[in-house]
């Protein structure tokens, strides 16, 4: 899914829309006049695949202005929060990304109206008007729920005085989604009125964007087996690494047979010629070096090519080779 989007930005990401949360709020504030001006007018904007079908092809549109809810004090300020976890996730995702999310939240609850009138007409054999049920009220919900998975260690003040976590509050979101969907199924059960069925899958049409794109460009390489058993490899050849340097440092080299495993890394004793014997073989000594790579022990004598770097996130000032700065575990 990552490939696709990638694929999808280069062709098509001229086209993005920028300061997308900027127009949606737009959208809501014109709702919001249109309703202090004339409240009945805002029922010829909802998307209702019964009238759409019978010529008001505006309402595939015009749904969109529709504000979530009554206008308050306390959604000026909720529509406040929207804009600002949307421009960050637009700053976070990129524009591109940003705009499928949006977009593809509002073509699945299109395409989901439509697919739920035609079943709904084939069973009750009669045309079912949708009214509001399918609204923005849902998609900004979704908006939250994924602000809360891209930052869920980030602090908003509850109520201006009340510091709480994010994760918190989409879990709390979450709940009162399934809080939602259990009361309206539990109306249908008890009325067998369809419009309950409608307002059910209007909240999983508004889930499904956010399911969708989440657990599609997610990498799940970090659990696959042979991810795992590399890791593991790779994280024993480290503390052989460790005890060879160590033994090294203390004068028993691994070389020598002192008992430590020989690393699975490349090895080049860091020997420079002295001179010759009475024989004329040559002599060698130790050669002094500045660098060596903890995890497989080559230093610019052995390798003189090599680039060597410490890493800030370990501790003990380790040092790596080029090979192994990006690969290894930080401790």
């Amino acid at each position: 899914m990552n490939r696709f989007l990638n694929k999808l930005e280069r062709r098509l990401g001229k086209y993005a829309v920028p300061n997308l949360s900027m127009v949606l709020i737009g959208c809501f504030i014109a709702g919001y006049i249109i309703q202090l001006i004339n409240p009945s007018m805002l029922g010829f904007m909802y998307l209702d695949p019964m009238y759409i079908l019978r010529g008001q092809i505006w309402r595939i549109f015009t749904w969109i202005v529709v504000p979530p809810s009554s206008l308050d004090i306390f959604t000026l300020i909720m529509l406040l929060f929207y804009f600002s976890i949307g421009r960050t996730l637009e700053r976070t995702w990129g524009t591109f990304r940003y705009n499928v999310y949006i977009f593809g939240g509002m073509l699945i609850s299109l395409i989901t109206a439509f697919v739920t009138y035609g079943i709904l007409r084939a069973v009750y054999n009669s045309p079912i008007s949708f009214g509001g049920s399918f609204s923005t009220y849902y998609i900004c919900m979704s908006l939250f729920l994924a602000y809360a998975m891209t930052y869920p260690n980030m602090q908003v003040l509850l109520m201006f005085v009340i510091p709480i976590r994010v994760k918190w509050l989409g879990i709390v979101y979450g709940v009162y989604i399934v809080y939602d969907v259990f009361q309206y199924l539990r109306g249908f059960v008890m009325t067998h009125n369809p419009g309950y069925i409608v307002l059910v899958v209007a909240i999983l049409a508004s889930i499904a964007n956010f399911a969708i794109f989440f657990l599609s460009t997610r990498n799940y390489r970090r659990i696959d087996p042979r991810e795992i058993r590399r890791k593991q490899q790779f994280k024993r050849s480290y503390e052989a690494g460790l005890r060879e340097n160590q033994a090294r440092r203390n004068g028993n080299s691994p070389y020598t047979g002192s008992g430590y495993p020989v690393h699975p890394v490349r090895h080049v004793q860091d020997t420079v010629q002295a001179g010759t014997d009475a024989s004329g073989r040559p002599v060698y000594q130790a050669a002094p070096t500045r660098h060596r790579c903890v995890i497989c022990g080559r230093t610019e004598v052995s390798d003189p090519d090599l680039t060597f770097r410490y890493c800030s996130k370990c501790t003990g000032g380790k040092e790596y080779c080029q090979d192994h700065l990006f690969t290894h575990e930080h401790n």
